[in-house]
Order: C-alpha cells, then structure tokens, then sequence
C-alpha cells in the first residue's frame, strides 16, 4: 500500500518523529526475533529526566490467555536511537 506523503505531513513534526522512531524500533523487533507484521502495536510516550522517549510496545495479536512475550523499545525521538530494549516474561 503505497502512499505519498504532502508537504503538509513531511513537515508535521510529531509525525516524522514517530516515523523514524517506528522504523529504528522495527529493526531493533526484527533482530529480536519478533514477527513486526503479526504483532499488536501500541505507541506511548515516556518521560525520563526531562526529555521525552517514543514507547513502542510489540505483543501477540492473539494475547487473550498468553502472558508475557512482548518487546518493548524505547527511542529517543530527537535522533532515531534506541536507549532502551525491554522483554517480556
């Protein structure tokens, strides 16, 4: 599915921020071993000594009756990098 992106969105901030913190966090899920297409994904932020983190949480789609299993990655949105990787028990 493929979609051009207007100037308008390419220059909404908080958008191209989660964008490159949703790809960096995607890597990061892949080389784990998580299945990115098969997981339920949610998005938070986080607030750690002042500045913000993108919370991006990977868990089974099918998690009625599953415990644990999920990633969780933290990204800094000022440059794409990860500052933190979280597993699940």
């Amino acid at each position: 599915m493929a979609a051009t992106l207007t100037a308008e969105v390419l220059q909404d901030d908080i958008a191209v921020s989660l964008a490159r913190a949703m790809a960096a966090a995607n890597k990061r899920a892949r080389e784990s071993g998580i299945d990115v297409l098969q997981s339920l994904i949610s998005i938070s932020q986080r607030a750690l000594d002042g500045d913000l983190l993108w919370r991006i949480n990977y868990g089974p789609k099918e998690y009625i009756g599953r415990r644990g299993g999920d990633l969780i990655v933290e990204v800094d949105p000022r440059d794409a990098s990860i500052k933190r990787v979280l597993r699940g028990q």
